[in-house]
């Protein structure tokens, strides 16, 4: 949002203020001193410099003003500040809620407002003038503070919306690359670690085999066991839960991987203080863990040491170890299994998690790798207001109230006016503060809102009458009537339009605005008729003021010119508030299908990734990795070391193939809910907490069709947008599968309603939103899987290929993509 610059609105008061005074004045007849008009040049000329650095000191640049205004009013003629004093200070006050926070606009204005009316009640008292002066500025102050407010939070609310974009679309392009490397580390290190493991371990049973014949034993048991646990390494990597499972504390987690090594021969003395929990932590466990496998390749039986410092600043790992053995005979166990990577992959990891890492030979011969991962303080805490500060703000606050009151400040004496009977600027002032409280209720409960505001509007008539107020007519009915507009206009940006058949509230979208336009959409009275019931009342109360006088004005022409005055008016808040609500759903709409069609994209491009590499996983490392079970459940170690090799070697030249790049396929396979881990990566790179469980009851296999039904699901949930925190629960019981989201209340709208609808029907499942930030999708499991079907843990064959959805024909859909059988799109 581009400002204006600072010069042009003091310059723009100066101009008013010039016409009103002297300029009007001078059309008068009446020539002012050269005195006064010095007196003037010298305020105006202090304000408007003070106005144009507002932005950057605004609440010294309130005071000056002020300050500025009250001296200069005393002695100059009624009119000469009048602009500078209103116009400028409400500038002044606008700027303050607009740069500062909120406690210190409302501190600003409660104290301004407060200054003034002991400093009218020490020179004037409260008479019928003087309080509906008072009350036109508190008006006028509230109204700039308000509008102040509002502006800083739309301006919040855009810069987070672009904050959002810029995250989505780096994450678009990001996320498939992302996967690439997340999948080529993971099979590194299951190759590194557990298939390195069983062939030095097999080796070290053969070469010993004369000597120590039991170990043969204990050699194959070793290697059928780690084989098995490559299976479900390898499938936790090509299909990683969305929300990682409760794992082992840090530290549990490095005692096991330090007595597998030192099971495996290898002596290992470890030092850790604590592990920090998270991706820090996982970092801090593959880094140890990829150091200790070069070890036993490089240096197999080397002493070495293990440290973890866990601090508040930084996080250090550092594993050592001495030089190889000299003494032993022959090439290493661990000769020529490494791809020579390791490192590489070493430091990306580091780098993912936003530390550093270095390695290199120590001066005895060995081998250190060091890395500073961040800390406790991971970023800086936000900068909270210090309590001294807010301290002295609010003792300035009262000294300021309480600054007129001291005697040697007053300036001139005046009687206070007494009589029988209260003053109609108390009375006036009373119904504006209960105006602007009921307006402050407005969101909550804003059919209440509506009827106090129109009962108040018919008792300025009242208080006009029992006052014996003599000021202009039409002045405090037309005070009555800015509040009911602030709050037509109010409502009407909270309630759009509803559709047929829509029940009242469903539709109403918009941040900010949801929960006061679906109790808007309560009102008793049709939407349309809340402008006209307004105008009706407020001329009634018109009629009634001007009546009252005894003005001899025909009464149809009295009807006549207050309808002419409320009519319009009313009907001008409610065009302006329902073209800024359309407007700003017109805004948020394009945003989110903007984040939607990114996340959707980034996500279809990195399960295209996963799946590639999926493909060569299984037909290579996973049937090499089964052979090894199988010739080491036989008992034969040799086959079992070399078929052990066959699969590391299958794992390299998978990587390799990996690292080679992106192969240009035609189609793209569509995601299934073993995509749902990047759908969660990419809503919470966006700033969204989202957490995704699926159940022990949600079966193995799935068919095709509820597989991608059941993604496009959550994905249409997601989408519909919102900022709070949302969960989405997948389970099956008596062949249902159910999808439970909570915290989801955008996705209970009409249009995501309409699409969850639509998904559901074509495989005659059933939606239900009970509840307003709550929906239960049940999706039938009528197709038993046959052998094509998809296995939860090993990918998604049928997926790669559009499917036709079986049961009753689905309505006429809102979306272009059909149900369970989405094209695939070429890339």
């Amino acid at each position: 949002m581009e400002r204006t610059d600072n010069r042009f609105l003091p310059v723009l008061l100066l101009a008013a203020q010039a016409v009103v005074w002297p300029g009007y004045a001078l059309l008068r007849g009446a020539t002012p001193t050269a005195a006064e008009l010095l007196a003037t040049a010298l305020v105006g000329g202090l304000v408007a410099v003070a106005l144009s650095v507002r932005r950057t000191r605004p609440v010294p640049v309130l005071i000056l003003v002020v300050a500025a205004c009250a001296v200069g009013a005393a002695p100059l003629p009624a009119g000469a500040v009048a602009v500078l004093g209103t116009a400028g200070v409400a500038l002044a006050l606008f700027t303050v809620a607009v740069e500062r926070d909120t406690t210190t606009a409302l501190l600003c204005v409660a104290t301004l407002a407060a200054w003034q009316l002991v400093h009218g009640l020490s020179l004037h008292g409260l008479g019928g003038s003087q309080g509906l002066d008072l009350v036109l500025t508190a008006l006028l102050y509230a109204a700039a503070t308000g509008t102040g407010l509002s502006l800083r939070r739309l301006r919040a609310a855009r810069r987070a919306a672009e904050r959002r974009l810029r995250r989505a679309e780096d994450e678009r392009h990001r996320l498939p690359a992302a996967e690439r490397r997340r999948m080529e580390r993971e099979l590194h290190d299951v190759s590194a670690h557990h298939l390195t493991a069983v062939v030095v371990t097999v080796e070290a049973a053969l070469g010993l085999r004369d000597r120590r014949p039991e170990l043969a034993d204990k050699a194959v048991e070793f290697a059928a066991e780690t084989g098995r646990e490559v299976t479900r390494a390898l499938s936790a990597v090509r299909a990683p839960t969305p929300t990682p499972e409760d794992l082992p504390a840090p530290e549990e987690r490095l005692r096991e991987l330090v007595a597998g090594f030192r099971a495996l021969g290898q002596p290992v003395t470890c030092r850790t203080e604590a592990l920090p929990d998270g991706s820090v932590g996982d970092a801090a466990y593959g880094i140890v863990r990829e150091a200790l496998t070069n070890v036993v390749r490089h240096a197999s039986g080397a002493a070495t040491t293990v440290r973890c410092a866990y601090g508040d600043d930084h996080t250090e790992i550092v594993v050592r170890n001495g030089p190889p053995d000299a003494s032993g005979a022959g090439t290493p166990r661990g000769q020529g299994l490494g791809g020579g990577h390791g490192q590489n992959f070493l430091r990306g990891r580091a780098r993912e998690a936003g530390g550093t890492l270095t390695s290199g030979p120590t001066p005895d011969g060995g081998w250190e790798v060091r890395a500073v991962l961040p800390g406790r303080r991971r970023t800086a805490p936000p900068a909270a207001v210090p309590r001294t500060y807010r301290l002295a703000q609010f003792t300035a606050a009262a000294g300021l109230c309480l600054q007129p009151l001291l005697p040697f400040l007053i300036i001139r004496e005046s009687t206070t006016p007494t009589g029988p009977g209260v003053s109609a600027g108390a009375l006036f002032a009373l119904l504006a503060t209960a105006q602007v409280v009921t307006l402050l209720w407005l969101r909550q409960a804003p059919r209440t809102a509506l009827s106090v505001l129109l009962v108040l509007a018919g008792l300025w008539p009242a208080a006009m009458a029992v006052s014996g107020y003599a000021g202009p007519v039409l002045l405090p009915p037309g005070l009555s009537m800015i509040a009911t507009c602030v709050a037509l206009a109010m409502v009407a940006v909270g309630s759009p339009e509803a559709g047929p058949g829509v029940p009242s509230g469903k539709g109403v979208e918009g941040a900010g605005a949801t929960a006061l336009g679906r109790r808007a959409a309560g009102v008793a009275v049709p939407r349309r008729a809340v402008p006209v019931v307004a105008a009706v009342v407020h001329a009634a109360a018109v009629i009634a003021a001007v009546l009252a006088r005894d003005v001899a004005t025909p009464a149809w022409g009295v009807v006549g010119a207050a309808t002419v005055m409320t009519a319009p008016a009313a009907a001008a808040a409610w065009f302006l508030g329902t073209w800024y609500g359309k407007r700003g759903r017109a805004e948020r709409d394009t945003h989110q299908d903007r984040l939607a069609a990114w996340t959707e994209e980034a996500v279809r491009d990195a399960w295209a990734e996963r799946r590639r590499i999926t493909v060569g996983l299984e037909t290579t490392v996973l049937a090499r990795t089964a052979e090894v079970v199988e010739e080491a459940e036989a008992g034969r170690l040799a086959q079992t070391a070399e078929r052990a090799r066959d699969a590391l070697a299958a794992m390299r030249s998978l990587l390799e193939t990996v690292r080679a790049g992106e192969q240009h396929a035609e189609l793209r396979p569509q995601p299934t809910l073993q995509a749902l881990d990047l759908l969660v990566g990419q809503c919470r790179a966006t700033g969204r907490q989202v957490e995704v469980r699926l159940t022990d009851r949600v079966p193995e296999r799935l068919p095709p069709e509820v597989d991608i039904a059941a993604y496009r699901a959550a994905e249409t949930i997601l989408r519909a947008g919102g900022d709070e925190p949302a969960a989405l629960v997948l389970d099956a019981a008596d062949r249902v599968l159910t999808l439970t989201a909570t915290g989801v209340s955008h996705a209970t709208r009409l249009a995501a309603r309409e699409r969850l609808v639509t998904r559901a029907a074509a495989l005659g499942g059933t939606l239900t939103t009970e509840q307003p930030d709550t929906v239960l999708l049940r999706l039938p499991l009528t197709t038993v899987p046959g052998d094509g079907a998809t296995p939860r843990a090993g990918g998604a064959p049928n997926a790669e290929r559009p499917d036709t959805a079986p049961g009753p024909q689905a309505p006429p859909r809102t979306e272009s993509a059909p149900l369970g059988g989405d094209q695939e799109e070429p890339q």
